[in-house]
């Protein structure tokens, strides 16, 4: 007969493991082509992850209204993330909430698109405000025309660096070469990966 005290132990490590399988996760990507290559990778992160019973938010940044970061350290000065007065605050709640962060992007002029980048430059709040958003997962999905890998160098750079700097464990990346007009993504594996790539949350 098992006793009282192993039975509530056993609870709490099954409590835990269905804790681990349902998380939340914020997808942000950085393209402005719905029909892009990258949205397609998205797409089929965000339809795995929501299958295996995670919830998703997702913010397409590069149709948003986002600027970069001012630098006049009044961070959370008014409740809210940032003193500017666009869609970086209803951003920054939801990262702050997350199990997880995931970016999704096109290379644009060896980098990411600049509405996404000002999402990384205003992440900066999290720091001046002191919030600790340690112990997140994240991965990186990313495409580009060119097919040299090392073309994807300065989005990984600032990927891992901020997932170094906040303290986050990266689960992965997802980085396809040769892929430029809307569509062309479909004739590589990068849609299979990156619904693979879901199921490592």
């Amino acid at each position: 007969m098992i006793s009282a005290e192993i039975y509530a132990k056993r609870r709490e490590m099954r409590l835990k493991r269905a804790w681990k399988m349902k998380k939340k996760i914020v997808v942000l990507t950085g393209s402005r082509r719905k029909d892009g290559n990258s949205y397609a990778l998205a797409d089929a992160f965000v339809r795995a992850a929501e299958a295996s019973g995670h919830t998703v938010t997702r913010f397409d940044a590069g149709l948003m209204n986002l600027c970069g970061c001012r630098v006049c350290d009044r961070c959370y000065s008014t409740g809210k993330a940032c003193v500017i007065a666009d869609d970086f605050n209803a951003i920054a709640p939801a990262v702050e909430e997350a199990d997880a962060v995931v970016i999704v992007t096109p290379i644009c002029w060896y980098a990411m698109p600049a509405q996404l980048a000002a999402v990384f430059d205003r992440f900066n709040c999290f720091k001046v405000g002191e919030k600790d958003l340690s112990g997140k997962e994240c991965a990186l999905l990313a495409c580009c025309e060119d097919e040299d890998i090392s073309t994807f160098d300065g989005v990984r750079f600032a990927y891992e660096r901020t997932a170094d700097l906040l303290d986050w464990h990266s689960v992965g990346e997802v980085l396809i070469p040769g892929v430029l007009k809307p569509g062309e993504i479909r004739r590589t594996d990068g849609v299979a990966r990156a619904a693979a790539l879901a199921g490592k949350f």
